[in-house]
């Protein structure tokens, strides 16, 4: 079995790893921490967890829970992994984190956009990038994994086709994207209420988002070029699910059969579904679920292609992954404890 840790485990992210590993035959929760509910049970807080997971929240003294773990996975906010990680830590256990700090290779691109001193940049480096369909040879040798942002997931994986085909003029890449307001995390902010965002709609980080550098950095290793986009976030009045409509120029000559070719790259892919021609991904047919699903037009007025995709952002695009990148590291079959399927209502 392996023994797992968690440690943030009463957010949301942190929720749904507990309820996904629940159902995984190989694993078993030796402890769930948490800095707000220390020495209360898990159970107090998500009542739902009643006899499923009877245990008190342990505090945030990693070191003292290491021997008891094979993995800790970090669903934190940004900056918390990087201090606590050290190389004690990464000799003991795998680390599967699910916030930004060791997602973008470049110190001052990171440091610049989130606004925080990087404090333990000597890892980044090593840390593995976790997109599962297009890293996993690289994460099946990782031991600190930088588990994706779920605007960059849903993004990367309904562009990366055509970006590494070399289909796609780069310098033309819009990214419209929509979240649900778990996107924003369990802590109570006014601009997040029921009143705020009921029968509304915003954009909010035009320009600024954090996502952006990381989806650049991402299609510019697949596009082996530099990538300059421009990307916005909107916050829609639904509880969770990610929409990505993405558009670019089509390079001279490129062709229908050139472009359905290029998304056969999922073919053995499980998780990331392509659709039929004619379907339009939707938020509620990946509900609660680790699916992606992908779809693609060709505007031949316009000479451009828009790239669409649909998941659940606190699962293909937090916990979720995070599992698929656990099973990849140990072995495991990828989809193991990942087989809930989506909740239709």
């Amino acid at each position: 079995m392996i023994r797992v840790g968690i440690v943030g485990s009463t957010g949301y992210g942190g929720c749904e790893l507990v309820r996904f590993l629940l159902t995984h035959k190989e694993v078993e929760i030796k402890w769930v921490s948490s800095r707000t509910y220390t020495d209360q049970e898990y159970s107090s807080v998500y009542a739902s967890y009643f006899k499923l997971l009877d245990q008190k929240c342990v505090d945030e003294n990693l070191e003292n829970y290491l021997d008891d773990v094979d993995v800790v996975f970090f669903a934190t906010p940004q900056g918390v992994c990087a201090k606590m990680i050290n190389q004690n830590v990464l000799n003991k256990v795998k680390v599967i984190d699910l916030s930004a700090d060791y997602r973008i290779k470049d110190v001052a691109t990171y440091e610049r956009w989130y606004g925080m001193e990087h404090a333990s940049p000597e890892f980044i480096k090593e840390a593995v990038y976790g997109l599962c369909e297009i890293n996993r040879n690289k994460i099946k040798q990782a031991r600190l994994i930088a588990n994706p942002g779920c605007y960059p997931t849903c993004s990367i994986l309904s562009i990366y086709p055509l970006a590494k085909a070399g289909l796609i003029d780069m310098d033309t890449l819009i990214i419209d994207a929509k979240s649900g307001v778990s996107g924003a995390g369990r802590g109570a902010k006014v601009a997040n209420l029921y009143c705020e965002v009921n029968e509304s709609i915003k954009a909010y980080g035009v320009t600024t988002h954090r996502h952006t550098p990381e989806i650049e950095e991402q299609l510019g290793y697949a596009s082996k070029q530099e990538v300059l986009l421009n990307f916005t976030p909107h916050l829609i009045p639904m509880n969770r699910g990610i929409l990505v409509t993405a558009y670019a120029k089509l390079k001279e000559g490129v062709t229908k059969e050139e472009i359905e070719a290029a998304y056969q790259c999922y073919d053995d892919e499980y998780f990331v579904r392509v659709l039929d021609s004619e379907k339009i991904p939707e938020v509620r047919n990946v509900k609660a679920s680790n699916f992606v699903d992908i779809n693609y037009k060709i505007d031949p007025r316009t000479k451009r292609v828009v790239m669409m995709g649909a998941m659940d952002n606190l699962v293909k695009g937090a916990a979720g992954q995070a599992i698929q990148n656990m099973n990849i590291m140990f072995g495991l079959d990828e989809k193991e404890g990942l087989l809930l399927a989506p909740a239709v209502l």
